[in-house]
Formats: structure tokens, C-alpha cells, sequence
């Protein structure tokens, strides 16, 4: 890596810059209120980018744990491709090894460029699972081990596809679109959604 670039916890623009980043890339990435980057950079898991002094980008990932997971790495679009991404991956990976993980997970929507970035650096879907309503996307969960495992993982291939908000819309419309939901609750309101599209 470039000595132009270097990777720092603490920065007078970290907050806004990293809040601005992400509502930038919205269609790609999980939303966070910025209350909880304030959070989550009093405990040393924002790490930022700086290219030339001037902050490209970020990686956001979760407390030590057996295993870590990462929940936000975004570059800006003027820097992407040029390692910055994989140099923050990194950083990220000697964190979870200082505090004895043994793997980082993430999730990642099945039609982004960034599932080739994750399987270039060494990590594997464990699962495929169902997205939200309104992008209707499924989601691939990757993991990477840091440390020699028991037994070996098994991965799959990663899912591919577009999201297909077509449904999400008509049906907000309609009104059947209403509310914010998780887990179960969330995959019976989607089969809802989709059955009253077919039905349709």
C-alpha cells in the first residue's frame, strides 16, 4: 500500500464523514443513525480511511467476539478499486485477532459488486438469507476464519441476482405496506407481500 494511505480511529471529520458515506451509498449498505457511529467510535470499531490526509472511506464492525462481525466497509466511488477496501478488511482482521476471535462474518445483498471483493479476500457464504421487503434481496452471509477450526466449513456458492422493489411500491400503495418488521414476524409479512403480488 501507497504511503498516502494510512487507516486512524480518530479524526475531526470521522462522524460526519462516515454518516455522509453511508446515506451516499443507501441502495448498497444497512443504515445506522448516526447516534450509533458516535457509539461505536468511543469504542474503537470505526476505522478510517485516509488518503492524502483526507478521509475514503470507512469499515464499522461489531464488539470482540468468538466471532466478529463487520457490519459497514464503504469506500467513495473516486477511490474504489485501488486496495483501500482490502487494507481496511485487514485492519479490521488484526482487531479481531488482538481479542482471540476466531472468525468475522458479514452480510452482503446478492446483487452488489461487492461479493467478488469478499470472496477475493479469502472469505465464504455459509448461507443465503431472505432481505427486507422492499429491495426483496437475498442476503449472502460470508465468514472467514482466523484461526485453524475444529472441523472444516463448508461453504456455498453465493447467491446472484437483482432486487425487485416492483412489489414493495404497488403495495405501499395499496396500503399492505405499513411497518417495519424482524425475524419471523418479517418473513411472514414478506410471504404476504409476495402472495398478494402473485395474486395480483
Amino acid at each position: 500500500m501507497s504511503d498516502d494511505f494510512a487507516i486512524v480511529q480518530e479524526h475531526p471529520s470521522l462522524l460526519a464523514y462516515v454518516d455522509g458515506l453511508q446515506r451516499k451509498n443507501a441502495e448498497q449498505l444497512s443504515f445506522y443513525p448516526k447516534q450509533v457511529f458516535e457509539r461505536e467510535a468511543e469504542k474503537g470499531r470505526l476505522f478510517l480511511g485516509l488518503l492524502n490526509g483526507e478521509p475514503c472511506g470507512y469499515i464499522y464492525m461489531g464488539a470482540p467476539a468468538v466471532d466478529v462481525k463487520c457490519h459497514q466497509v464503504c469506500i467513495q466511488y473516486d477511490a474504489r478499486r485501488r486496495l483501500y477496501g482490502a487494507s481496511l478488511v485487514v485492519a479490521m482482521e488484526d482487531y479481531a485477532n488482538r481479542f482471540g476471535a476466531s472468525t468475522l462474518t458479514l452480510r452482503c445483498g446478492f446483487d452488489l459488486d461487492a461479493n467478488d471483493f469478499w470472496g477475493s479476500l479469502g472469505y465464504g457464504v455459509i448461507a443465503n438469507q431472505t432481505g427486507g421487503i422492499r429491495r426483496m434481496r437475498t442476503i449472502n452471509v460470508w465468514r472467514k476464519e482466523l484461526q485453524p477450526a475444529l472441523f472444516e466449513q463448508l461453504f456455498i456458492e453465493p447467491a446472484r441476482g437483482k432486487i425487485d422493489a416492483s412489489l414493495w411500491a404497488k403495495h405501499k400503495q395499496t396500503g399492505i405496506v405499513t411497518q417495519f418488521v424482524r425475524g419471523k414476524a418479517m418473513r411472514d409479512y414478506r410471504a404476504r407481500i409476495v402472495a398478494a403480488g402473485e395474486a395480483s
